[in-house]
């Protein structure tokens, strides 16, 4: 079984983020934006960073056998506490690991509920379905996703 760490953004380099950030694999499942370059992806990192310093809120790069496969979280938009992770399609069979780790971390929290956004390139996922209190599509920044409204 991988070994899988948590660490703080601050903790990767910029240069470690930038090719996974601008992966094509990747961005297909995300909104659409430029690429990255080394100074936007500086600023990525701080915002993450900042979102960090919330109480309710943690976000860390994920390192899977010391390598870096991307990272998630747990993250204030809007006013809701949202849960996000993004892998490295290498990576993608440690996605649930890493759910149930943001999930402890909910608890911890003492989250109720947490939502979770797919774009709608992605399929609808039976278990989240099973633990959601409600799934719905929403239009966030002009995207539509399919909204997993979770109970912690």
């Amino acid at each position: 079984m991988s070994k899988i760490c948590y660490v703080r953004m601050d903790e990767v380099t910029p240069d470690q983020f930038l090719p996974l950030l601008n992966k094509q694999k990747i961005r297909t499942h995300l909104i659409k934006h430029h690429l990255f370059d080394e100074e936007t992806t500086k600023e990525w990192m701080a915002d993450k960073v900042e979102m960090d310093s919330n109480p309710k809120c943690r976000v860390r790069a994920v390192i899977v056998d010391s390598c870096l496969a991307g990272w998630c979280g747990i993250q204030l938009e809007e006013g809701k506490y949202e849960i996000a992770i993004v892998l490295d399609d290498d990576f993608w069979g440690a996605g649930k690991r890493v759910f149930q780790k943001i999930m402890e971390w909910a608890r911890e929290f003492k989250h109720q509920t947490l939502l979770i956004h797919f774009l709608n390139t992605r399929p609808k996922y039976k278990f989240l379905q099973k633990m959601a209190r409600s799934v719905c599509e929403t239009e966030l920044m002009g995207n539509k996703f399919t909204t997993y409204e979770l109970i912690v």
